[in-house]
């Protein structure tokens, strides 16, 4: 029973994570990125280890060649002197120390190979790793944009219906306008039609009879002689004609 308990709760817990994964694509991509660095670098410690363990093979080998050298020349010297048993114990340590020495060549050797092999293995392996994180960033980037797209697609086609929609509402406005300037000219006119013309007409001849006055007092003030009211009238163009039309010519 306890078993079931725990297996669906481990169920929910795993949908509930994968939910989260799926809606943080971002922060999973870098914490596989920090991961990465983690295991680079205890990669690098191995590394190092195995760099230190060469080291000590390629001293030894070293040592071991000086020794070689060393007593080669010890065993010729006295060989050469005549003295057998020292040459013989010489050589025989010769032979143990290139015994020791090939030994010690073949595993700096391979050790050497190792690493090398190490250090490709992690410099591919850290290669694919950045091209996928890299490859995921640029998804994540033309998905988002794709996303981004979708978005505005979707509020462009909102925006079209919402128009589409308001087409009636724009002439309701047009048809309540159009009702307002109607009635506003009908009152216009009315209202017109309800002036006064004579008022207008006495107001007319009043102006006119205080102009024909002030004439008649400005003429009288310069010397001058106003003609009447009707000749001034008729009179007022006559010299703009005869200038447009020139002299007379004889008949």
């Amino acid at each position: 029973m306890f078993s079931r308990i725990a297996n669906l709760f481990k169920g929910f817990l795993s949908l509930f994570v994968s939910g989260l994964e799926r809606q943080n694509p971002k922060a999973l991509i870098e914490a596989e990125k920090e991961n990465l660095r983690v295991q680079i670098g205890r990669f690098n410690e191995n590394l190092a280890n195995h760099a230190g363990f060469d080291e000590r093979l390629l001293r030894q080998v070293k040592n071991l060649e000086a020794q070689e050298r060393d007593l080669a020349a010890k065993a010729a010297a006295n060989l050469k002197v005549g003295n057998r048993n020292a040459a013989g114990q010489y050589a025989l340590q010769l032979k143990t120390v290139k015994e020791q020495l090939e030994e010690n060549r073949k595993q700096l050797e391979a050790a050497e190979t190792t690493y090398k092999k190490l250090v490709k293995s992690r410099d591919i392996s850290l290669r694919d790793a950045q091209e996928k994180i890299e490859k995921l960033k640029r998804m994540m980037t033309e998905t988002e944009m794709l996303e981004a797209q979708a978005q505005l697609q979707e509020m462009a086609t909102g925006m079209v219906t919402s128009i589409g929609g308001s087409g009636d509402t724009l002439n309701r406005v047009e048809e309540y306008l159009t009702e307002r300037r109607d009635k506003a000219a009908g009152k216009a006119r009315v209202a017109a039609s309800s002036i006064d013309t004579g008022k207008v007409e006495l107001l007319e001849a009043e102006q006119q009879a205080l102009a024909d006055a002030a004439l008649t007092e400005f003429a009288a003030a310069y010397g001058l002689e106003a003609p009447p009211p009707e000749q001034a009238v008729e009179a007022a163009p006559l010299p703009r004609a005869a200038k447009e039309m020139g002299p007379e010519m004889p008949g």
